[in-house]
């Protein structure tokens, strides 16, 4: 598994496979904004359910033969249409970031389209996901 950090660009191309990790909504949505905040590119396609209960991040393939982080999955795909084609590849989801095949020519700033034209880096996205858990546990803490 290549986890050099987003610098490396992990590309996917329609023919490949990826993995799928799946948060609760509102931990994926804060993932979304901490890497998007990041000084690099190292948020990928990204995946919302029909109810809006979950976000799925696609990660490369062999990711989830090592991913342990709590209250998340990690899917193998075995190359079932889990990838970066413009149309979501699993039924009853949507693009929350679509790769850049599923958007408009001119639609998106030439740097978002090259952010969601690669799979989100392993390493970036638990670190970004054990982040947003802190935030999540402080914010229902002040209360």
């Amino acid at each position: 598994m290549e986890t050099g950090g987003p610098s490396q660009g992990l590309l996917a191309r329609a023919e490949d496979s990826c993995d799928l990790v799946t948060v609760p909504v509102r931990q994926g949505l804060e993932a979304v904004d901490i890497l998007r905040r990041g000084a690099s590119e190292a948020v990928g396609p990204v995946l919302h359910d029909g109810g809006c209960d979950v976000l799925g991040f696609l990660v490369p393939p062999g990711t989830a033969d090592a991913w342990d982080v709590p209250g998340s999955a990690c899917t193998q795909t075995f190359g079932r249409g889990i990838g970066t084609a413009p149309v979501p590849p699993i039924e009853g989801t949507r693009w929350l970031l679509p790769p850049a095949a599923a958007q408009p020519a001119g639609s998106v700033h030439p740097a978002d389209a090259e952010v969601t034209a690669q799979v989100t880096d392993p390493v970036v996205l638990r670190e970004a996901l054990d982040e947003a858990a802190r935030m999540i546990a402080a914010a229902d803490n002040c209360r």
